[in-house]
């Protein structure tokens, strides 16, 4: 039985912390599925509109060849809704995603959530890259 991962992210200004990231989560199973934050979600919960646009933001996280698939968020405000389609056995989060692991164990108490380490979080933030500009 293949273990199927997903995790999720904004991942403006793709950098090596998100490689890493990718490449933490694939390690975790078979079959890695991406959930690239809409435009609007992030607006929503960052504060901010991403200076990349969603599908641009995909098409950098395919271009990596890391995933197996990426998608796009639901536009709903229940962020967990998208893992009731794609079924994940193995949620990863980033080290510094504000997400409730004991909300997504509640919903989906088959699947697993891993917290994934830090890549250099003093090097490769996005934030870093948004304030370069």
């Amino acid at each position: 039985m293949s273990m199927r991962v997903v995790c999720a992210g904004t991942f403006d200004h793709l950098h090596p912390g998100h490689f890493n990231f990718l490449e933490q989560a694939s390690a975790l199973g078979d079959e890695l599925i991406v959930i690239v934050a809409r435009d609007e979600t992030v607006k929503r919960i960052k504060g901010i509109v991403p200076e990349h646009d969603e599908n641009c933001r995909k098409m950098n996280v395919e271009s990596t060849g890391i995933p197996d698939r990426v998608v796009l968020g639901n536009l709903y405000c229940d962020l967990f809704s998208i893992l009731d389609d794609l079924l994940p056995e193995i949620v990863a989060v980033g080290y510094d995603q504000r997400v409730s692991e004991e909300e997504i164990k509640a919903r989906f108490p088959n699947c697993s959530v891993v917290r994934l380490k830090p890549f250099h979080p003093e090097r490769f933030k996005s934030s870093f890259y948004r304030s370069r500009k």
